[in-house]
């Protein structure tokens, strides 16, 4: 019972974070902004207030496939939110913008959560191979060697959310002193920023979840032997 309770738990927390988000997305879509600029504006009033002319913006296809890339410094906005003028479009928008200003200061946790992607990528692709073949062949080495490296795949989750939840603070940070949005908007806005934060929460929840699942199994596997 406990094992179908567990199972429920790691599929409806990330179910239930993905529908906060996209409800407040949706509705906050819907609701323009007083300052009338859309995602691209946003972005690039932010941008310049913090010297970063050289990071562009580009519309790119998809449905809050936001983000900024760090290789070529460049702020991609789904195509709504390049566009429109909504609240939810101009705090995505900065939340992106966010991270460029890390990037342009160090930001040390944003510097750690790109040491480990390599790792982490590793380390996602091929526990569960490791891990299985482990458990089938009844070999604990293989197991543990798995769990090492779902481990470095969680560190990468949790280091994901200071940059996240820091990158949401320097967003409204930056819409408030740029006027972008009336004190009466904050709220609306936090509520998009929060809303989307709840997705990596979850993610990051559901990994520990799994992670100590696993311990426990690779510890019972050993004291039975």
């Amino acid at each position: 019972m406990s094992f179908i309770i567990y199972f429920a738990l790691i599929i409806i927390i990330p179910l239930w974070a993905q529908m906060r988000v996209k409800s407040a997305y949706k509705k906050y879509s819907k609701v323009s902004s007083s300052s009338g600029m859309n995602g691209a504006q946003v972005a690039r009033k932010i941008l310049d207030d913090n010297g970063l002319y050289h990071v562009g913006i580009e519309e790119t296809p998809g449905m809050l496939s936001d983000h900024y890339d760090p290789r070529s410094k460049t702020v991609r906005l789904s195509s709504h939110n390049y566009h429109g003028d909504s609240i939810a479009g101009a705090a995505v928008a900065a939340h992106e913008v966010g991270h460029a200003i890390q990037d342009q200061q160090e930001y040390a946790f944003l510097r750690f959560r790109h040491a480990l992607v390599p790792v982490a990528n590793i380390g996602s692709n091929f526990s569960w191979i490791l891990i299985l073949i482990g458990f089938l062949a009844s070999i604990s080495g293989l197991v543990l060697l798995g769990i090492v490296f779902m481990a470095v795949a969680v560190v990468f989750q949790i280091v994901t959310l200071p940059v996240e939840f820091d990158a949401s603070n320097r967003a409204m940070n930056e819409m408030v002193s740029a006027g972008i949005i009336r004190n009466e908007e904050e709220r609306d806005t936090r509520k998009v920023l929060n809303a989307a934060a709840l997705t990596y929460v979850a993610a990051a929840l559901v990994a520990v979840l799994e992670l100590v699942r696993l311990i426990l199994i690779y510890t019972g596997m050993n004291n039975e032997d």
